[in-house]
């Protein structure tokens, strides 16, 4: 049981990373309309969310390693079950599997970057 506290509880219920109780994100991330918007600050303890003008940014990289773990894991999955495919044919099903599961790692980013920099706070 992932409980309130790590870092992992944060990443993957989408809170707060400092109290762990407010939203970190406006809506759900296939709801395209608003992909990716965070609230100013958490609703329950007044984190603010953006340290800095362009802090977000630096998700891209984070983003990038996602991708990266994804392909890797898709590759090992593949060679694991004995599936014989072309590259061609891999790439095909890793475009779409990214194209798929793209807003999904576009939150994750953000989430994972601001938990390396804003730290949980037990009494907040």
């Amino acid at each position: 049981m992932i409980k309130k506290g790590s870092k992992l509880y944060s990443v993957l219920f989408f809170k707060c990373p400092a109290c762990h109780e407010g939203d970190f994100f406006v809506s759900h991330p296939y709801n395209l309309r608003k992909a990716g918007d965070i609230y100013d600050s958490c609703k329950t303890c007044q984190t603010k969310f953006s340290k800095e003008p362009g802090f977000y940014y630096g998700a891209m990289y984070v983003s990038y390693g996602l991708a990266v773990a994804l392909s890797i894991s898709l590759y090992a999955i593949f060679k694991v079950l004995k599936f014989d495919l072309s590259v061609e044919q891999f790439i095909l099903i890793y475009s779409l599997l990214i194209l798929l599961l793209s807003p999904l790692i576009y939150a994750l980013s953000k989430i994972i970057w601001a938990n390396i920099f804003i730290k949980f706070q037990k009494n907040k």
